[in-house]
């Protein structure tokens, strides 16, 4: 096993555990402009890493209550066929031999960008979606909150497959404007907990294209785990007012970065 994967792993866990703030959304640009990892292999391996990493924070907030089951099928009505039809668009540009690297990258740099603009605006979009003069929103969201939900879940299923980012961040923003109502802790385990299946699934798909790295999953795992475990015991987090725009302005240097 590389110690520099397990170093970065080690690195990406601490500031998941030790901040609480979207540290995942890292990982696949490290592994693609520090390592040099191929795209498709950076993304496909991430996917795997970020359902095996998460998974155990579906079970403590299923065990506290704090997950809308019906949201996470609704949302999962579109993510999972989104993501199993990007995954078979992905291995027919394969078999024609066709590079897709550039779409990856593309949609990374896409994916980075919006999550560094929700990072900035989560608070406003809250504020936004609970003021009294936006009542006719809130009646189109009765009307339409179903099958919003399932085609914003769609758009995520094809974010994340390509980019291995969004579930988190870009979910969560998702579910406070449609969901305004629903108690913060409630959005973030259901967001959690549509997030593992979809991660798992899309990193299944990347396994049948050959783009998952075992050596470098192991790696990063093996550095992540006591990270995560670290971080979150290295005492008072620190206030997401400081840590909040140091990481948006990272993500969004790194997705123009990608853009260019």
């Amino acid at each position: 096993m590389g110690l520099e994967y397990t170093f970065a792993g080690f690195v990406v866990g601490f500031i998941i555990g030790f901040t609480g703030v979207g540290g995942g959304s890292l990982m696949t640009p490290i592994l693609v402009l520090v390592f040099r990892i191929p795209p498709a292999i950076a993304v496909g391996t991430d996917l795997l890493y970020a359902a095996l990493t998460k998974g155990s924070g579906v079970f403590v907030h299923h065990r506290i209550g704090s997950v809308d089951w019906t949201v996470v099928r609704l949302l999962s009505l579109g993510s999972i066929p989104a993501s199993l039809c990007t995954v078979l668009v992905l291995d027919w540009l394969r078999r024609r031999g066709v590079n897709y690297d550039g779409v990856m990258t593309t949609t990374l740099s896409v994916a980075l960008i919006l999550t560094s603009l929700v990072i900035i605006f989560k608070e406003r979009l809250v504020i936004l979606s609970r003021r009294e003069e936006l009542e006719f929103l809130r009646e189109i969201h009765r009307r339409f909150q179903k099958p919003m939900t399932v085609v914003c879940g769609l758009m995520i299923g094809v974010l994340v497959t390509l980019s291995s980012v969004g579930a988190g961040a870009i979910g969560g923003a998702i579910l406070f404007l449609l969901y305004p109502r629903m108690p913060v802790l409630r959005i973030v385990g259901t967001d959690l907990a549509h997030a593992v299946p979809l991660t798992a699934i899309a990193g299944l798909g990347h396994l049948h294209l050959g783009t998952v790295d075992f050596l470098l999953l192991g790696s990063l795992l093996l550095g992540s785990l006591p990270g995560i475990w670290l971080g979150s015991h290295a005492g008072v987090r620190l206030p997401e007012k400081v840590v909040r725009p140091v990481l948006a302005l990272m993500l969004m240097g790194i997705g123009v970065r990608f853009a260019f």
